[in-house]
C-alpha cells in the first residue's frame, strides 16, 4: 500500500511514530511537540484508542492534549468494523489537525481498521497535511509494512518477526518500538533482510521520530533512535535461511541518533544533535 496522493496546493503532514511509554506528566516533550506540528494552539486532535483494551485511556490523552494546549481533543472509541462506518465519527475526523493513536495491540488496530473508510480517510487527510502519529502499537501500523509480532534478541535470524500490513502513510521505514528495552535488533534486521528499501527505525522508550514533509527525520525525547540504512547492503542470505537460522547481512549502516539529531531520506545523510551551550562563565 503505497502513501496517497499528495493533494494540489498541499503538502503531506508529518509523522510521528513514538517508542511507547512516553512522558505525560512530568515533562511530556514529544506530546507537546506533536500539538505544536498539529497546529499548537488551533490543534484538533483525534486520538484512536482502538489499540488499548483499558477503558480510559482515550480520555487520558483528551485530557493531556488539552493541557498541552490543543484547542480540542476528542476520543474516537472504534471497537468494531462497524463503528469505522459511523458518519459523526468520521465527521471528527475529517475535521482534525493532528491523529494520534495509543499504544496496545498493533494487530488490533489494523483488523479493526484495515481497509475501512477510517484507514482510508487517515491517509487522505496526511496526504492533505494532517499530523498522524502514534505511540508503540499505534507506531507500528504506520508504515506500509508493519512488524506484526517477533521474539527480541541482537541477531538477525529467519523467522524471527511476523509482518503485516500497515496503514501505508509511508514506505520509506519499517518502524519497531521499545527497542533498546526490548532487544529487537534482530527482528528488525531479519525484517530488512527480505527487501532492502525501507530504512529500519528503532524507537526506545519515551523518543519519537518527527518526519517532515521535507523527508527529514527529527529526533526527539529522552531516549534513542537505532537507524538501519541497508541501501547500500552487498548481501543477504534470507533467501536460502531455514527457519531459526542466523541471517548473514554485509554493508548496513547504522545510526544512533538521539534528541536534536537529523536524517534526511533522500541523501540518506545523518545529521548529529548540536553540542550543549559551554558552561563556562
Amino acid at each position: 500500500m503505497s502513501p496517497a496522493r499528495i493533494e494540489e496546493h498541499h503538502s503531506r503532514g508529518w509523522i510521528v511514530p513514538v517508542g511507547g511509554a512516553e512522558e505525560k506528566e512530568q515533562d511530556p516533550v514529544i506530546l507537546r511537540r506533536f500539538v505544536e506540528v498539529s497546529g499548537g494552539a488551533g490543534a484538533r486532535i483525534a486520538v484512536i484508542p482502538t489499540a488499548s483494551r483499558l477503558p480510559d485511556t482515550g480520555s487520558r490523552y483528551e485530557k493531556i492534549f488539552r493541557q498541552l494546549g490543543a484547542h480540542s481533543a476528542r476520543a474516537l472509541p472504534f471497537e468494531t468494523r462497524a463503528d469505522a462506518e459511523r458518519e459523526d465519527w468520521l465527521g471528527i475526523l475529517e475535521q482534525a489537525t493532528g491523529v494520534f493513536f495509543t499504544g496496545g495491540n498493533q494487530l488490533q488496530l489494523s483488523t479493526i481498521l484495515g481497509g475501512t473508510p477510517v484507514a482510508k480517510a487517515i491517509r487522505r487527510l496526511n496526504a492533505r497535511g494532517v499530523t498522524v502519529g502514534g505511540t508503540s502499537a499505534g507506531a507500528a501500523i504506520l508504515s506500509e509494512h508493519m512488524i506484526a509480532f517477533g521474539q527480541g534478541g541482537a541477531t538477525p535470524k529467519a523467522g524471527l518477526a511476523s509482518l503485516a500490513p500497515g496503514f501505508g502513510l509511508t514506505n520509506r521505514v519499517v518502524i519497531d518500538q521499545h527497542f533498546r528495552q526490548r532487544d529487537r535488533l534482530g527482528r528488525l534486521l531479519s525484517v530488512l533482510a527480505f527487501n532492502p528499501f525501507a530504512v529500519g527505525i528503532g524507537l526506545d522508550e519515551d523518543t519519537a521520530a518527527f518526519l517532515g514533509p521535507d523527508d527529514v527525520m527529527h529526533v526527539d525525547g529522552a531516549g534513542a533512535i537505532t537507524l538501519v540504512d541497508v541501501a547500500n547492503l552487498e548481501h543477504s542470505s534470507m533467501a536460502f535461511a531455514k527457519p531459526g537460522q542466523p541471517i548473514c547481512l554485509t554493508g548496513i549502516k547504522l545510526h544512533i541518533l538521539t534528541k536534536g539529531a537529523r536524517y534526511n531520506f533522500v541523501t540518506r545523510e545523518a545529521v548529529p544533535p548540536l553540542p550543549p551551550p559551554d558552561d563556562d562563565d
